[in-house]
Order: C-alpha cells, then structure tokens, then sequence
C-alpha cells in the first residue's frame, strides 16, 4: 500500500511542509527512518534524528520548528502522538481488510453461518450450530467449537483456540494461540489423597472492544459464566481462572493470574507477575503494581497496592524505607550493645 504524503496530510487534518507529492509505503522509527517511511516526532529528545532521518515524511506538532534544515517533509498536526496514533489504526484496518474469502482446505459444519465480507484461512476449524457476524477474520489453524456466537469485525489470529459456548462480541481481537473456555481448575480432594475432577459446565463470556494477548488462557466457569468485560485489554501469558468477572476497560500485563471466582473491578491497572487469589473482589479504579500479591479483598475504590503480600502503596513505601536500611541499623544496634 502506497500514498502521498498529502494524502496522509488530508487524513491527518495536517499541513504540509516540504514535498507533498513523496511516497510513503511503510511506518517507521524516526531513528531508523528511511526512503518511502513515516515517523513521528512527540518527545523533543529525539529531536536530533529529525535532522538526520531518511524517512520521506514526519509528523510533528503545529508549533514545532525546526532548529536546522531536514531533509524530509514535514506533516503537521495537533499531537503528533496521537495523528502517529491514527495513521496506525488506519493502516491495521487496512490490513484487516485486505484479507477476505475462505482458502482452502479449511472447515467449517452445515450447520453453522458466517456474515458478509469475512476471511475464513486455510486449516481454520468452525464446528456446529455457531454463529459469526460481519467482517470476521479467522486465521490460520485457529478453532472455533460448536455452538459459539461470534460478533461482527472481531479478529481470530492464527492458532487461536476458542471452546464451545464461548460468546465472544464485536470488534474484539484474539491474538495466537489464546485459549479461550478450556475445563478449570476443578479438583475435590479425596480421603485417599488423591483428587477428583469437577466437570466445567460453564462458558465464557467476552463482551465488545475486548483485546486478549498471545499465549493467554481464559477458562470456562464450573457452572455459569467467565465474563470479561466490554474493554478489557488483557497482555499476553496472563491466565483467568473459572468463574473469574473482569470489569469494563480493566488492563492486565503479562504473567498475571487471577484465581477462581474472584472479581476484579472497573477501570483496574494490574501490572505484570501480579498474582490474586480466588473468591475476592478488587474494587473499581484499583491499580496492582508488579509481582504483588493479593490475598484479601481491597472493597476502598481507587487504592494502589504494591509488594507482595500486597499492602497500600504509601505502608510499603515507608516500611521499604526501614528494609533498606536495616543493616546501617543493625550496626547501630551492636555497638549500643558493647557500650550497655
């Protein structure tokens, strides 16, 4: 795909300083620009590259100006993150768009439908009585079960597994090699030690504009459901447990997991490593710091935790003020003794 910097221009609701006629095919890193890319420049630290860029266009900021000649042409905008930001989506939709029809050979039963203008991939799975709305993308061995209901413009990418009874809604994005409704972890102990399973009866539940990164696993409820809802931007390697609820435009970063039954809030911050036990509420806005652990409910709407086990942000502050200087302390402690 190739445009006109004017045209970008014109997408962007920017001016165009220098050559509105040059090509730009790619984006690139304003450091590692070069001939037929777009850059940006928000933070004036990298300033220095602007003049130094092959790249055939940057965006900058209406007000910014250049301090030596460039060789590029220049886009103008508001913010220049944000028009950055725009040109990105723009592109991304572009590319979702340039995949359609079913390849061959893929799979997909009589009994199930699919809306108009989608993309069924080569070795791609749909088993019975499922349900797939307008502009899906399913990828490459990705599989989808019976009975599963799939709303319009969400992205299946490749190697994807989705479970029966699975709801998922519009405009989500499943990145590869997410499970999504595998069997919980049900297990009742016995006399004799060892444990018998607990059938998963349940489903999952994704509601609109969720995103959901590689390699994460979301289970299905033991009876019910696991909801993630409407919002909800989940990083690669996080796990969710059954009967999990994750509140609207909740963030999860990598190697999170969240136990059985536990509901996390709205509008949560829950960084990387951080670790929840099962059969407690997180209350809205809660932001969880990385490697935290959280064992009891936090019901304070707005708390940030951090530490593990996890404890308000400003107790844990002022207690790892004391810890790092514990051993100043002791050696203060030793020669009080000598003096007693």
């Amino acid at each position: 795909m190739e445009f006109t910097v004017s045209q970008i221009a014109e997408l962007l609701n920017g001016k165009v300083e220098g050559d509105g006629s040059r090509k730009v095919c790619r984006l690139d890193k304003i450091q590692e620009g070069s001939e037929g890319g777009i850059s940006f420049l928000s933070n004036l630290k990298y300033e220095p590259f602007l003049y130094t860029t092959e790249a055939s266009a940057v965006i900058v900021g209406n007000d910014f100006q250049p301090t030596k000649p460039v060789k590029t042409t220049l886009i103008k905008v508001k913010d220049p993150y944000s028009g950055f930001t725009q040109l990105l989506e723009a592109y991304a939709q572009m590319k979702k768009t340039a995949y359609s029809g079913v390849e061959q050979p893929s799979y997909m039963d009589d009994s199930s439908q699919m809306g108009e203008n989608g993309y069924r991939a080569a070795f791609s799975y749909i088993g019975k009585n499922t349900k797939i709305g307008n502009h899906v993308k399913i990828h490459a061995h990705a599989f989808v079960g019976d009975n599963v209901t799939i709303g319009d413009h969400t992205v299946i990418h490749s190697g994807a597994r989705i479970s029966e009874d699975t709801v998922i809604g519009s405009h989500c994005e499943i990145q590869s090699n997410v499970v999504i409704g595998a069997d919980g972890f049900g297990f009742a102990p016995q006399e004799d030690n060892s444990y018998k399973n607990i059938p998963q009866l349940g489903n999952v539940i994704i509601e609109d504009h969720v995103s959901i990164g590689a390699n994460s696993t979301i289970d299905c409820a033991t009876m019910g459901s696991t909801i993630i809802k409407r919002g909800v931007k989940i990083d690669n390697l996080v796990q969710i447990a059954h009967n999990v609820v994750i509140g609207e435009n909740t963030v999860i970063a990598a190697q999170t997991g969240i136990s059985g039954s536990t509901e996390i809030g709205k509008n949560c911050i829950i960084a990387g490593k951080a670790g929840i036990v099962g059969h407690i509420k997180v209350a809205d806005n809660t932001t969880i710091g990385a490697n935290t652990g959280i064992s009891k409910s936090i019901l304070t709407p707005g708390k940030t935790i951090f530490g593990y086990i996890g404890m308000d942000l400003k107790d844990f502050l002022k207690s790892y003020a004391i810890f790092r200087n514990l051993s100043s302390l002791q050696d203060k402690v030793k020669e009080l003794e000598k003096k007693l």
